[in-house]
Formats: structure tokens, sequence, C-alpha cells
């Protein structure tokens, strides 16, 4: 795990998805994205699928699919999928079918996931959201296996819109010790603080999506 006592505001910085996925966003909202993006020095901005394509050069582009329900057929999350790389986006972060998991069919997970790493091929890198605030832990580990066989490149904590709740630092030391380095960790959903993000990234977390980067970033020492 890592040392959060050392990390500075560019460490954490080149770990931040800046991240607007509200509804009501609009073209202007993204372009302030960007504007701050490139202000606080983060790695990559992530947008909803509608907004791309969205230039910004120098700043990784990432966006979501099947989002946040996960209940869209596989099929059209890897439709969808496809055409965010085709606008630009080099990274997407799609949601499991969570009801799959909560039922233990991983190779149903696992299908869905391969239908959209396959649409993408290696033009992006895929983070895998698991919900995880809305799984047990054998779901969580199940979920993770699945992503991992499935040729994903990071798991993922939240959607931030789901009731149950966000990022936990039990669900990200859970999925770290079951990947074991060989995926990234992206932690996300109700992030707030410099003290949360510290206490993610030392349970594994090598990536945080957060909408308040500025609020975080401002914790951590320059």
């Amino acid at each position: 795990m890592a040392d959060s006592s050392a990390l500075t505001r560019a460490d954490v910085a080149a770990m931040i998805d800046h991240t607007l996925l509200a509804p009501e966003a609009t073209a202007d909202d993204v372009a302030a994205l960007v504007a701050e993006a490139r202000e606080l020095g983060v790695y990559a901005i992530c947008v909803s699928p509608s907004m791309l394509p969205v230039r910004a050069p120098g700043i990784v582009i990432a966006t979501v699919a099947g989002f946040p329900s996960g209940k869209h057929h596989s099929l059209i999350k890897g439709a969808e999928a496809r055409l965010a790389v085709d606008q630009g986006a080099a990274e997407v972060d799609m949601v499991i079918d969570v009801g799959a998991a909560l039922a233990g069919d991983f190779n149903a997970v696992m299908a869905d996931i391969i239908t959209v790493r396959e649409a993408t091929a290696d033009r992006a890198v895929l983070k895998v959201i698991l919900e995880s605030a809305a799984l047990p832990d054998a779901a969580i580990v199940g979920a993770c296996r699945a992503a991992e066989q499935a040729g994903a490149d990071f798991v993922k904590t939240s959607t931030g819109f789901h009731p149950a709740g966000g990022a936990s630092v039990h669900a990200v030391r859970l999925m770290a010790d079951t990947v074991g380095g060989r995926l990234g960790i992206k932690a996300s959903g109700g992030i707030r603080t410099a003290e949360a993000a510290a206490e993610l990234i030392a349970a594994g977390a090598t990536r945080l999506g957060l909408s308040k980067s500025r609020a975080v970033l401002a914790g951590f020492p320059a």
C-alpha cells in the first residue's frame, strides 16, 4: 500500500480524474472543468459521453458507459464505449450489472466486461465500476476477479450516484488485496477531504475520481 504521509499536492493531482457527470452539466461547465483541471495539474477529466468530443491538449479524457445504473444491455455499453473512443476518450469507466454480482453470476459480469473490452480493443484504458457500497465482500471479490479475467485495466468503487454510498477504505483494501497490483484501483464517490483521499490511497487506491478536486488538493502540502 502507498505511504500517504509523504504525499504532496502534485503527487495526488497526478492521480485525479477531475469529474463532471452531473445530468445538468453544460458545455460551459465542461470548459470550466478543463480550465480548472489545467490549473490544478490533474491527470484526467471525466465527462458524460454526450459531452464528447472535448478539446483539452495534455489532459487525458475519460468518460463513462452504462452509467450510472449498469442495467444497459452489454451491446449498448460496448457501442457507447466505442463511440466515445472514436470521439477522443482515452479511458472508459463502465458500470457492471450490479444485480448479476449480487446474484453471484460472475460469468455474466465477466461477459458484460468482455463486450466492452472488445469494443474498445487496446484503444482505451478500461475501468470497471463495481458499486462496492451495494455489494457484500464476496461479491466485490468475485467482481474484481471477473474484471481481471475480462482484461480490464482498473476496478473502481462507485459511480457516486448510488444511495448505498461511495468509496470506503474497507472496499478499496479488499479490491487491492484481490487484484494484487495487477490492476489499478480507482476510488470514487463521496471523497471530499484530503484526509479521506489519503486514507484511500493508503488502502491501495491508485486513482481518485473527484468532483471536489480543489478542496481535496488544498489539504496536501505543496
